[in-house]
């Protein structure tokens, strides 16, 4: 059995590809053989190379043209488009200490890149009959924490309901959408908030990661995903190899979610 992946010469766009679980998904695609742009904020110093990098703020709707447009100009078209963006950045306190420009900077983060890149993005596709959308959403939607990430998992819940809407509207034109749902990730970003915790606790680094564990309810696999597991899951649906997988959500949690 060969695990070619086939996706040589695929033209594929990865936003938030500098860090964590997008990092991770530009490596992927780029030694399956693909070629990929990224997007991040600024262009890293120690930039991959062949990869070829937009620096842009995505959460606008300039930054988002400015992207669309860069990879048109760069690549002719498109054939594969992952949407890694995401995060938080609410406070704490429950709906209370939500406000209006809070949850204005939750949807930005967390929706409308996918909204806007997929709207300029997709005539593209359309027009050649074939490509992949990959909306990375979270478990969150599913297990929402309403002390701290409120916002955060009903942005995420609005993109996994787009991206079955959207799913039913394109695939029929030969444009697959995918959603992969990941739980606790350990990321850069993730790493720094377990050696926070551990610190205030007046722990290690392992006893930080299982008070994270704890806070999600407990991961039966006993550890987070590594970036390059998630990675891994999404090159394979972006692939000719899923190609009769649309329209689904797949999530990769250790097992978190408590229900099937």
């Amino acid at each position: 059995m060969s695990f070619d992946l086939e996706l040589t010469g695929r033209r594929a766009l990865v936003t938030a590809g500098t860090k964590g679980v997008g990092a991770a998904v530009v490596d992927a695609l780029q030694k399956a053989g693909a070629i990929v742009v990224a997007t991040a904020r600024a262009i890293p110093s120690e930039a991959r190379s062949g990869v070829h990098y937009i620096a842009a703020d995505i959460t606008t709707a300039a930054g988002c043209a400015t992207v669309a447009q860069g990879v048109l100009d760069r690549l002719g078209g498109i054939d594969i488009l992952v949407d890694v963006l995401g995060g938080s950045s609410a406070p704490a306190g429950g709906f209370a200490a939500l406000d209006d420009e809070t949850w204005a900077k939750e949807l930005d983060l967390n929706l409308m890149p996918a909204v806007r890149l997929d709207r300029a993005l997709l005539p593209s596709m359309l027009t050649q009959h074939a490509g992949v959308i990959v909306h990375v959403t979270s478990i969150q939607h599913q297990l929402p924490l309403p002390e701290s990430t409120m916002a955060y998992a009903a942005a995420k819940a609005a993109l996994s309901t787009y991206s079955k809407a959207l799913s039913k509207e394109v695939s029929p034109k030969g444009v697959r959408v995918v959603r992969v749902s990941p739980g606790w990730v350990e990321t850069e970003a993730a790493v720094a908030l377990a050696e926070r915790l551990a610190d205030e606790a007046g722990t290690d680094y392992e006893g930080g990661k299982q008070m994270i564990m704890r806070s999600l309810g407990g991961i039966p696999l006993g550890r987070p995903a590594k970036p390059r597991e998630v990675a891994d899951l999404i090159a394979f649906v972006a692939s000719p190899r899923a190609g009769s997988i649309t329209g689904t959500e797949y999530v990769i949690d250790g097992g978190t979610v408590p229900t099937a």
